[in-house]
């Protein structure tokens, strides 16, 4: 009885159905999405701190990372990571006057910044593959934010929850 309720009718077809949602579920959580946990303040309000997100490396397989994204970038492996908004793409002008980011002389309107501190950042030329990203979060002080140039390669994917 005890079988048949936990295994169902036919015991076959629920082994293979645990085996197949097991490999799918390995193939997904490894290499497609990559879960990850945020540390720190710097994505606040976006993302808090210790908080479960997910990656999904497969995002720009066919595009590019756009203005606005939200990004892994890996460190020292897939599971060590940054999380940051991209802020300056391949090519631009990026500086940061008084907290306000200047996108080739026009300043960029970033309705998800909720504090501001009066940073300063001299402008950067960003090359062919680099990305500039920056924290939500600029209420913090300059030195305690990590910020600047990517290169492409260092992207894992869009962070997608």
């Amino acid at each position: 009885m005890l079988r048949r309720l936990v295994f169902g009718e036919n015991p076959r077809r629920t082994v293979v159905r645990v085996i197949v949602l097991a490999a799918v579920s390995f193939i997904t959580f490894n290499w497609i999405l990559i879960p990850i946990r945020s540390e720190g303040s710097s994505m606040l309000p976006t993302y808090s701190s210790n908080r479960l997100n997910l990656v999904n490396r497969l995002s720009y397989l066919g595009s590019r990372p756009g203005r606005g994204d939200v990004i892994a970038i890996k460190l020292a492996g897939p599971h060590v990571v940054y999380v940051k908004r991209i802020i300056g793409l391949p090519g631009e002008r990026v500086a940061v006057d008084k907290g306000q980011v200047v996108i080739n002389g026009s300043v960029l309107t970033e309705p998800y910044v909720e504090y501001r501190r009066p940073w300063d950042v001299t402008e950067v030329l960003l090359g062919p593959a680099e990305y500039f990203v920056m924290g939500d979060n600029r209420g913090m002080f300059e030195g305690d934010h990590d910020f600047g140039r990517v290169e492409r390669d260092r992207i894992l994917g869009r962070v997608v929850f």
